[in-house]
């Protein structure tokens, strides 16, 4: 009797195990058995115009063991049942990772959850260990930013953080287009703790960044570079930029400076040096002004080319007992706008372009794109200063004319000049060309405005006077190319001391 009742009880549990309750069993079988990870996704990259790859994501990893855990691995292959000794396990470790047998073979033992083996191994050491599918072995991953090009374009790319925050630059600006979406996985580990390859279920797809495609040149600013590198390290200088436009189309082919930063070691250089100063760094543009306001007095009609002034070396003025004077003592000039821009005249330009109206001058400057940040919107942009026209006093009246009283960015007066080049109309910048998915559709376009500054014939024009300062100013034939026609102005600017200039 008393067996009977144990055959009926044993009977009744295991219809409750394997009916009744199967399917909760199986599922909390499966919860112990079920590991979820994050799937990273990768940084998309930024190339230049070309498709030179000017930064770009790899995946590094950290290979670590938990001590506490090692002992063989038994593996079923090929339906047989086979047992890896420690010893085997960790002379391939030490094959594969560089490392020298018995200093590894330390750092198994212990009964800790963690010992590193090795930090920032590359994707193929990684899957090499991986397929070992030792339980007590595993990994840290992480992105690690490249910028194969090294300094080339730093000065705009910006960089990333130790975790891959971006930090500056363009990575930050468009770190909406760079920035991808992780995925999750779900898969079933054996009662050895061996992954199931069959198991695997994507619960939520990776989606990687995508590619932004700037206008630059890598190899135009890399000699760019170089060149302002030299000229720096020659003339003692602080700083040197230089921008190169594509006048037909407003893109950037060329955002150069020195000191510049490399990417891949944003603390190498001071803080000063991890931006662009060609965006943001606003100055008074002195001379070079000139011949914007050249192009005022003959789009206004004020005056032609033919048509001459009297240019001392030094101009009292009527009001406060000021004056302004020429860069340098000389007899007292004749000259036509041709040649104030080519002696740089300060006094020539004052009488020229003082007599049209300051609110049709301020206008002008507006529509040339000063006193605004540009639809570029680079970080830490600056607007320069362009005071309102009722802010004006007698003094700031005049010199506006020859590049004091305001102040300016290169990329502003790039793109002045570019209007002049473009005969007479200012198109917005370009520095990002496009921003595409991973599957090439696009995600980005830039969108260009043209503004109207100066009549074609007023800027063909100012263009022909800027020729003859290159081929016969002093210091402007040293632009000269032969066999081509350049047009330029010199420029150089004095530095506010206190409340005059020094």
């Amino acid at each position: 009797m008393f067996l009977f009742l144990m055959v009926a009880v044993l009977g009744f549990r295991l219809v409750d195990f394997q009916v009744v309750r199967a399917a909760e069993i199986q599922e909390q079988s499966l919860e112990t058995r079920k590991i979820t990870q994050t799937i990273s996704s990768l940084r998309g990259d930024i190339l230049d115009s070309s498709g030179h790859v000017l930064a770009k994501t790899v995946f590094r990893y950290d290979v670590n063991v938990a001590p506490k855990h090692v002992g063989p691995v038994f593996q079923t292959i090929d339906g047989v049942r086979t047992e890896r000794s420690v010893d085997d396990i960790a002379m391939d470790l030490s094959q594969l990772l560089g490392i020298d047998y018995g200093e590894l073979v330390l750092k198994l033992e212990g009964d800790s959850e963690y010992s590193n083996l090795a930090k920032t191994v590359n994707a193929e050491i990684y899957n090499a260990i991986r397929d070992m599918n030792v339980p007590w072995v595993f990994f840290d991953q992480f992105e690690d930013r490249l910028y194969p090009m090294g300094a080339v374009a730093g000065n705009i790319l910006g960089f990333v953080g130790n975790d891959g925050t971006p930090l500056a630059g363009l990575e930050r600006q468009y770190n909406t287009c760079l920035a991808g979406i992780d995925g999750q996985e779900t898969y079933e580990r054996s009662a050895e703790g061996v992954r199931i390859p069959s198991s695997s279920q994507t619960s939520q797809p990776t989606e990687n960044g995508g590619a932004l495609n700037l206008t630059i040149d890598a190899n135009l600013q890399f000699f760019a570079q170089q060149v302002l590198a030299d000229t720096v390290n020659n003339l003692s200088a602080e700083w040197a930029s230089a921008i190169v436009l594509e006048v037909e189309t407003g893109k950037i082919l060329a955002a150069a400076e020195a000191p510049t930063v490399d990417p891949n070691d944003p603390a190498a250089v001071e803080s000063a040096d991890r931006g662009s100063r060609i965006f943001q760094a606003a100055f008074e543009p002195g001379s070079i002004m000139k011949a914007l306001s050249a192009a005022m007095v003959l789009d206004t009609g004020t005056a032609d080319e033919y048509d001459t002034v009297a240019a001392p070396d030094r101009m009292q003025l009527d009001f406060d007992n000021e004056y302004i004077k020429d860069s340098f003592s000389h007899e007292d000039f004749t000259l036509s706008l041709a040649g104030v821009l080519r002696y740089s005249s300060n006094t020539g330009m004052t009488t020229f372009a003082s007599q049209i109206d300051r609110k049709v001058r301020y206008d002008y400057l507006q529509k040339f794109g000063f006193g605004t940040v540009s639809p570029l919107m680079f970080e830490g942009e600056s607007s320069g200063i362009l005071h309102p026209v009722s802010e004006w006093d007698e003094m700031t009246n005049l010199v506006t004319t020859f590049g004091q009283g305001i102040s300016v960015t290169s990329l502003q007066m790039a793109y002045a000049y570019q209007a002049i080049a473009n005969g007479g109309v200012r198109l917005d910048p370009v520095l990002v060309d496009s921003c595409l998915n991973e599957d090439g559709t696009v995600a980005y376009e830039p969108t260009q405005q043209a503004t109207r500054v100066v009549s074609t014939a007023s800027a063909n024009l100012d263009l022909e006077l800027m020729e003859k300062v290159v081929e016969f100013g002093g210091v402007g034939k040293t632009a000269a190319i032969p066999g081509y026609r350049v047009a330029g102005k010199t420029g150089t600017a004095q530095l506010k001391d206190g409340s005059g200039y020094g």
